[in-house]
């Protein structure tokens, strides 16, 4: 087998369940921040997680299979090593961006959902007070 093959096998082997693991984790330990965004609301949560790790994989895996090819073969293990190291760190810059735009979005929405109750008095008044009649205007005595 020669290297260029040994490199898109185990870039291959790695950036997949790379890919994985962080959709899992995110998946997983994001799920707090969801419900806290969505106000408590567990099942609307949990659909939007697992749209989310959806999107996450058809992203992420297309993206990994898209920067598979080499523009030139591979000779010897050190060139298998350096090709890794630029496949391999720009597919962790993409997972690290794709989670942060996702961080950025649902921060802005909690954000968002935060001064929405912060308007909303906590409990409704016991008493409405009547309009109060604006005072006639001073005179002097004229």
């Amino acid at each position: 087998m020669n290297m260029t093959v040994t490199t898109y096998l185990t870039y291959l082997a790695v950036a997949v369940p790379l890919t994985i693991w962080v959709a899992r984790t995110l998946s997983r330990n994001g799920r707090v921040f969801l419900i806290d965004v969505f106000d408590g609301n567990d099942a609307f949560a949990d659909a939007v997680n697992r749209l989310l790790v959806v999107g996450f994989y058809l992203l992420n895996l297309g993206f990994v299979t898209l920067f598979l090819s080499l523009k030139d073969p591979v000779a010897d293990a050190s060139g298998l090593f350096e090709a890794l190291s630029v496949k391999l760190g720009v597919v962790m810059l993409v997972l690290g961006g794709v989670h942060l735009g996702n961080v950025w979005v649902f921060n802005r929405i909690r954000r968002r959902s935060q001064a929405d109750r912060m308007t909303t008095p906590p409990v409704p008044p016991n008493v409405v007070l009547a309009p109060q009649q604006p005072e006639p205007p001073f005179t002097y005595g004229y």
